[in-house]
């Protein structure tokens, strides 16, 4: 199929009355399933179906769905659905307010980190009821949000997820445009405003003039409504979006440096050795208490990758014309392959070594046990294999960001001057990834 042919494809799927509905009600439907067991059913996480749904599948693959096929999975997420039957219903549809359109990416780094930090403190992973509180709490905000307020705002603004789809789709392999020339004759805007069709873009976007893909879900919403058929969809280099971004923004450079944090946090909490750091890091401290342990822990987890890149940020500076906190806010974005890498790597170990608890658990549900037998879906060698193959596909898509950037902004020795800090940069971060990867984890179920 070529290219041309597989676009047009995509975008008459988007353009069916059919989407997305067809695949909303039954995301919904599973969604209601995995409550119902997080919050009644069995209490061990390992023979919990709600558990092995959220953390062994869902969880470890919404990386790779961003990557693949951008926000796609916001169009269906039950959260979102929800949303939209809230505001059907009872909503007032209130203008978002100003201060969550100032600080909303930063309001999502914030709650990216504390979820984080509350998983490891309370247990919530390792816990159904845990587990099942926490989407509850969510479902809570949402239905919130679709209650006073106009379109998704809870998506665009609130949604912890929301963060990082936003920078994993702009490394993804597909978007969404509109034709320029024909879009600058439009005087109708219906691709934001809505018709009789569909409703205007959920996420508040103007697809006429949109150039990045960190908020579009590919509702289809623009598509239906567009009368001068200016709306097309188009795979194309993952990262390609990186090099090329026009207004980038420090907190969602900020996002991109704190991922990479929470992965060494993830990964140093489930090595068999976390037991005797936590012994070591409790001398220092002068304290047993593990809560304490952790989330000193985890501050330093989060801090050393945003100190390091600030001096690298710094350094930069001494050879371009921008300051290091611009520096940083550009080239953060640069780490967003690397982020994706780590991530999916670490992610790799759960839905690989794990991947047929999933299965287990759920035909469990009809009275078929399966004791005994291995979760495995591959044999260890080649989980290990995959995660080094990832992590160096990331460092050399985030060193070539870096240049693609660099080149972007400086000429002559200015762009050499500044890649070759951010390469260094890249380089120690990943070898800090592949020591982590080499010694024991444990398993989640």
């Amino acid at each position: 199929m070529s290219q041309q042919k597989g676009s047009q494809l995509l975008k008459n799927i988007l353009k069916s009355k059919w989407y997305p509905g067809i695949f909303q009600w039954p995301t919904l439907i599973v969604f209601a399933v995995i409550m119902y067991e997080l919050l009644i059913g069995i209490p061990v996480a390992h023979d919990n179906f709600g558990t092995a749904m959220t953390w062994v599948l869902w969880w470890p693959i919404i990386p790779l769905i961003f990557l693949l096929v951008g926000r796609f999975w916001c169009a269906i997420c039950p959260f979102a659905t929800v949303s939209d039957l809230v505001q059907k219903f009872v909503g007032n549809k209130r203008p978002v307010p100003k201060f969550l359109k100032k600080y909303g990416i930063w309001i999502i780094d914030a709650l990216f980190i504390l979820i984080t930090w509350a998983d490891h403190i309370w247990g919530v992973v390792e816990s159904p009821r845990g587990s099942g509180v926490l989407l509850l709490m969510l479902t809570t905000g949402v239905i919130v949000a679709g209650a006073f307020f106009e379109r998704r705002t809870w998506c665009r603004y609130l949604c912890f997820i929301g963060g990082l789809a936003g920078n994993y789709s702009r490394a993804g392999a597909l978007e969404l445009r509109g034709t320029p020339e024909i879009c600058a004759k439009c005087t109708v805007s219906a691709c934001y405003k809505g018709t009789e069709k569909a409703p205007g873009c959920p996420m508040f976007e103007f697809p006429k003039t949109m150039d990045n893909s960190a908020r579009c879900n590919f509702c289809g919403d623009c598509v239906k409504n567009c009368p001068n058929d200016s709306i097309t969809v188009s795979t194309r280099i993952p990262t390609k979006e990186l090099w090329f971004i026009r207004k980038p923004k420090l907190e969602e450079s900020f996002l991109a440096i704190v991922i990479m944090g929470i992965v060494f946090v993830q990964n140093i909490t489930m090595l068999e050795v976390w037991a005797e750091i936590q012994q070591w890091m409790g001398g220092i401290l002068g304290t047993a208490n593990k809560d304490i342990i952790f989330t000193v822990t985890f501050i330093i987890a989060m801090a050393i990758p945003a100190l390091i890149l600030y001096l690298t940020s710094w350094i930069a500076s001494l050879k371009n014309s921008d300051n290091a906190l611009m520096n940083l806010t550009k080239f953060g974005y640069a780490l967003i392959p690397l982020d994706f890498a780590g991530h999916m790597a670490h992610n790799l170990f759960h839905l690989l070594a794990e991947g047929k608890s999933v299965l287990f658990t759920g035909l469990a549900l009809f009275g078929i046990k399966n004791e005994g037998v291995s979760a495995a879906l591959v044999g260890m060698e080649t989980i290990v294999f995959m995660q080094y193959s990832l992590l160096v596909l990331g460092t050399l898509a985030s060193i070539y960001a870096a240049y693609r950037i660099a080149k972007s902004n400086y000429k002559g020795q200015e762009v050499m001057g500044t890649v070759i800090p951010y390469t260094l940069l890249t380089l120690v971060l990943v070898a800090f990834n592949v020591y982590l990867f080499l010694l024991p984890m444990a398993h989640r179920m």
